[in-house]
Order: C-alpha cells, then sequence, then structure tokens
C-alpha cells in the first residue's frame, strides 16, 4: 500500500462520510485538505467516524490492521489528521511498523 493509494482511499472515505453526515465539501479533496483544526473540514465527533472508517477501508481493501487512533498519533507536535495526506503518511508508517513486528 503506497501513500498515494492511501490518500485516494482516504479522500474517497472522507466524501463518503460527508454525504452520510450531510457535511457541506466546498472544495476538491486533495492530500492538502485540512481535515480537523483551524479551517478544517470536520469536527471533533466527524474526525474520530472518519479515523474508524478509514481504519476499516484499509483492512478491507489491503487486508492490513492498522490502529490510527492510539497515543502515538495524540502525542505527536504535528497531528497526523491535521491533512489528508498527513494522515496516509501516518497509516502507511503504521503499516510499515506492524509488518516489522511480523
Amino acid at each position: 500500500m503506497t501513500i498515494d493509494e492511501l490518500t485516494q482511499l482516504i479522500i474517497a472515505t472522507t466524501r463518503d462520510l460527508a454525504a452520510e453526515q450531510d457535511l457541506q465539501l466546498t472544495e476538491e479533496l486533495t492530500a492538502q485538505t485540512r481535515l480537523f483544526g483551524e479551517n478544517g473540514l470536520l469536527d471533533s465527533l466527524a474526525l474520530v467516524a472518519l479515523v474508524i472508517a478509514v481504519e476499516q477501508a484499509i483492512e478491507e481493501k489491503f487486508g492490513s490492521a492498522v490502529e490510527l487512533a492510539d497515543d502515538k498519533a495524540l502525542s505527536q507536535k504535528n497531528s497526523p489528521y491535521r491533512t489528508i495526506g498527513a494522515l496516509a503518511a501516518y497509516a502507511a508508517q503504521q503499516n510499515e511498523a506492524r509488518q516489522a513486528k511480523g
């Protein structure tokens, strides 16, 4: 699973979540799209729903269970939830760490 594949998966999942929760997406979604924080698309509840949906989508598409909501993610100086690209990079990092453990 590449960062580009993960980015596209997160974009699709974000669109699905927006449709389910009746959120207005005013711009095209890209790796630079802010998810959370100042000018972010999502409030905290929508972010939690997105993170869970992305974890499930990764497992369904790639057969890999990654944990995106953990102490490591929450304690980072630069949040992995700030943009779609940051979340994709974090998911790739978590997957690599998981595979390295065996």
